[in-house]
This record gives structure tokens, C-alpha cells and sequence, in this order.
């Protein structure tokens, strides 16, 4: 997803949750093998430049990165879901929504 950095180990998201004392934060865990990820996935390549400049967007393949997805849940407290979103303010989780209710557009009014 351009614009989106990879998710690929638990140090990152370690950096990244210390990172969102500055700016925000999302996380979108996506599974290659479910046709709703796949649906919310393509709403969140919508987004254009100016609206991925306002956080830092992470893209995590969770079938690839189980053990990062579960770290996330963990370390943010949220229940783990797939497709999920995932906003990240202060080291805080602040917003997370998954399958039908992921939207470009809630998304966006939840990082401005």
C-alpha cells in the first residue's frame, strides 16, 4: 500500500506506540486469505497523500506476522479482529474498527 510502512516485527511496533506521543498512529491488520480484509483494504488505498501525511499508517500481514498482531492486541488492550483498524495516540489505542464498520472516511476524521 503506498504510503503505508510494512509492519514486520514487534520492535516496530514498540517504536511506533512510543512515536505517537508525537504523531498519530494506525495500524490496519489485514489477512490475505479473507475476502471482507480484502474489501477494507482497498477503501484504505483511497486515501490520498494529503490525508496519509496526517499519521504514521502501518500495514501488517497478519498471516505472515501472527505473533505481531497478537503483540499488538496485547500491548494496545484491544481485542485482536481481522480486518482491524487501529488508532494510536500518546502510547493509547483510540479508536479501533474492524470488517464493515473500516471506513477511509471515519478513519480520517479519527486522525485529524
Amino acid at each position: 500500500m503506498n504510503g503505508w510502512h510494512d509492519l514486520l516485527s514487534t520492535e516496530q511496533v514498540d517504536q511506533a506506540v512510543q512515536n505517537s506521543a508525537h504523531k498519530t498512529v494506525v495500524f490496519f491488520k489485514h489477512s490475505t486469505r479473507c475476502s471482507i480484509s480484502t474489501m477494507a483494504k482497498k477503501r484504505l488505498e483511497s486515501l490520498e497523500s494529503s490525508e496519509l501525511s496526517k499519521a504514521d499508517f502501518y500495514y501488517l500481514d497478519l498471516i505472515a506476522h501472527r505473533d505481531v498482531s497478537n503483540y499488538i492486541a496485547e500491548k494496545l488492550h484491544v481485542y485482536h479482529e481481522s480486518p482491524q483498524i487501529i488508532v494510536v495516540k500518546n502510547g493509547e489505542c483510540t479508536y479501533d474498527a474492524s470488517h464493515m464498520e473500516i471506513s477511509s472516511r471515519d478513519l480520517i476524521q479519527e486522525v485529524s
